[in-house]
């Protein structure tokens, strides 16, 4: 079990005893430490001296989940290897029922079901290659991330996470492994119990890291339009709706540096990149195909209109 640590000194302590209660008889947990300035890196260290199964790496300095992840990859000794966010914690069955269903159906990734995150759920399948890639589109049954699944290291060891990517890299990770797994196999158990932390960095405005994203969104719509064409509008949907959620967390806590309007722009350039009707038309609400088209036309004319709706919301909260 591969967990990145960064920070998290509040929840580390709950997620590595929901590791540690496994009921799967062979395991090790490889805890990255990503440059806390807290106390998670004594933490881990802690544990680590307290059973031989814990390793702790600490990083000298920063360098983000992605370096993380692929620093558990290369040291991870099993044949099988998963993903824990240090904030989450799981059932002591997980490692458990993911190998079960994954043997039985001879598939190179598992995934389950998890709680705390809006999450599309479906009944318990075994997938195709082609399948799965248009489950990761639409994100039904499984999510887009990397924990909640147990995959086999070899397969894994060659398809390392791009480290200069810090956002959407978990889209780009799944992508390319699942173009090489044969099957997926999934079970709707809530195995996973996922943590929404506030003042989280997923809920601040655009800065240079999160707009790296756009390097994972092109390459995948651009890989799928050729490799998966059945599933490419449902990823230009994906870009779309990231791109819309990113717009409005600008206008409403700034970009990076005071530079609001320069980023709405570099959001409005890729937005029309991945523009296509047939995705907007898979849009759920017409308000937020409104806001994509106004974010097309103009930067300058979204902001405008976003700001007042967020003061128009906060004058109504105010009586």
């Amino acid at each position: 079990m591969i967990v990145p640590v960064y920070n998290v000194e509040g929840y580390l302590v709950g997620c590595l005893e929901s590791l540690l209660a496994q009921t799967y008889p062979s395991w090790e947990i490889l805890l990255i430490d990503d440059a806390s300035r807290d106390h998670s890196g004594s933490i881990c260290d802690a544990y680590a001296d307290w059973d031989s199964r814990v390793q702790a790496v600490h990083f000298p300095e920063n360098r983000g989940p992605s370096a993380a992840r692929n620093e558990g990859i290369r040291r991870a000794q099993g044949a099988y290897l998963s993903f824990v966010d240090a904030d989450d914690r799981v059932e002591p069955d997980l490692l458990e029922k993911l190998y079960e269903i994954l043997a039985e159906a001879g598939a190179d990734v598992s995934a389950c079901g998890a709680d705390g995150i809006a999450l599309g759920s479906g009944p318990a399948a075994v997938y195709t290659r082609e399948e799965a890639i248009r489950c990761l589109a639409r994100g039904v049954p499984f999510n887009l991330v990397p924990w909640g699944k147990l995959y086999r290291t070899e397969l894994v060891k060659g398809s390392l996470f791009r480290e200069d990517i810090f956002y959407s890299e978990d889209l780009l990770f799944l992508y390319s492994l699942l173009k090489q797994a044969r099957r997926v196999s999934y079970r709707p158990d809530a195995l996973y119990h996922y943590t929404q932390r506030e003042g989280s960095q997923m809920q601040s405005g655009a800065s240079e890291r999160k707009l790296t994203a756009f390097a994972a969104q092109d390459f995948v719509c651009q890989d799928a339009a050729k490799n998966f064409p059945e599933s490419a509008e449902d990823f230009r949907l994906l870009a779309l709706e990231a791109n819309r959620c990113l717009a409005v967390l600008t206008v409403k806590k700034g970009g990076e540096g005071g530079r609001t309007l320069p980023y709405l722009e570099r959001i409005r350039e890729n937005t029309r990149r991945h523009f296509s009707w047939r995705a907007m038309l898979r849009l759920p609400r017409k308000r937020d195909a409104a806001a994509l088209l106004a974010l097309c036309a103009s930067a300058r004319g979204f902001w405008m209109a976003a700001a007042a709706a967020f003061a128009w919301v906060k004058r109504l909260g105010g009586r």
